[in-house]
């Protein structure tokens, strides 16, 4: 049973739920078989406490064993090496349960560690924790990598840098030799023992490096042509901008309006990209509620009429945007490519106010 898929039908017959209880009543097996037990009857509709009173295994155990073998798949999935399975089934289910807060690709290398260095379910966990921590950091430290034996020596490192106590200060000392992987981490931490007596010294800030996380985030610049009413003339001379990678500089060499909208895909698809602004209550369908300014995105390069779509046109030399069930004799300025209403803030104040909670 041990690293087989998770069932997707959660229909078990009468002899598979009996043979299932009677299997965790001996306790048959491993405990990542316990566990892939437990959670076949679970989804098969049985309660934690009908498991409990029919196998003895009680809810917080369940719980524990159904995770840690989730842990235990996505671990057996990445490839180990055979004796790592065999330490996790050894039984671990306690130390791989606190590993279930990672990446399935952290988890195999933060087992490796547990087994390297003989770590119980509290040394489990902190080294979990110190890897996230680690991940979270804008830049990787001076001196260590992303190995989880870094880590946690950067965690003991960092701490035993601001101890004053001569106790203090050895004990995590020990405690990153104990864990460095690379040479050059263990570098930084013998550099402490040559200084034990003296203060610790405030180390240069990291820099506050930063990287666009999602692709919306990164602002596209468009130029702006004005508020309907608006000639067509005027729209049509607004001349287009050019981004250059990988910042999306722009070079504005006329006097120009620009605004910034999110790289959404139908912002990224105008070719040759204009932005009006008009009323919500002149649209050509009006939208309820209170007149609001809306941002309308034009694409002055699709000027085919399609059914699907709505257009500006030019009406005796103004700018007009309706929609056309057949081709319009007026001349195509451009396709409608995005509406936009305003970001609602309820109390603008409140952005400017510390976040205040009750204990």
């Amino acid at each position: 049973m041990i690293g087989q898929p998770q069932p997707t039908d959660l229909q078990l017959s009468s002899e598979e739920t009996d043979a299932l209880f009677r299997s965790l009543l001996h306790k048959e097996g491993t405990w990542v078989e316990w566990g892939i037990g437990c959670q076949r009857l679970q989804q098969a509709g049985r309660s934690a406490q009908e498991i409990f009173e029919q196998t003895g295994f009680q809810t917080a155990q369940q719980n524990m064993i159904i995770v840690a073998a989730q842990v235990y798949q996505s671990i057996e999935k990445s490839g180990v090496a055979p004796d790592l399975l065999a330490y996790c089934r050894g039984p671990r289910s306690d130390v791989l349960y606190e590993l279930r807060v990672l990446s399935h690709g952290q988890r195999a290398i933060a087992a490796q560690v547990c087994q390297d260095k003989g770590l119980e379910f509290d040394g489990a966990k902190e080294l979990a924790k110190a890897m996230q921590e680690f991940a979270r950091l804008p830049q990787i430290p001076d001196g260590f990598t992303e190995h989880p034996g870094d880590a946690v020596a950067y965690q003991a490192w960092r701490s035993a840098k601001q101890k004053k106590d001569l106790q203090s200060r050895t004990r995590l000392i020990a405690k990153g030799l104990k864990f460095a992987h690379s040479a050059t981490a263990r570098q930084k931490i013998e550099q402490l023992l040559s200084d034990l007596a003296a203060s610790p010294t405030k180390a240069a800030p990291l820099l506050p490096l930063y990287r666009y996380d999602e692709d919306t985030a990164v602002p596209l610049l468009i130029p702006v042509g004005g508020t309907l009413p608006l000639g067509s003339d005027h729209l049509l001379a607004v001349a287009p901008l050019q981004q250059e990678p990988p910042f999306n500089l722009v070079t504005v060499t006329t006097e120009t309006t620009l605004v910034p909208l999110p790289s959404w895909q139908n912002v990224l698809t105008a070719v040759d990209p204009v932005v009006i602004f008009h009323q919500t209550d002149q649209l050509p369908q009006p939208i309820p509620g209170r007149p609001e300014p809306v941002l309308l995105l034009l694409d002055r390069h699709q000027t085919t009429w399609n059914d699907n779509s709505y257009f500006a046109v030019d009406a005796d030399g103004q700018v007009e945007i309706g929609w056309f069930a057949e081709a319009p004799i007026a001349k195509i300025l451009g396709q409608v490519l995005l509406v936009m209403r305003p970001k609602k803030i309820f109390d603008e104040n409140n952005l400017k106010e510390p976040w205040q909670m009750d204990d």
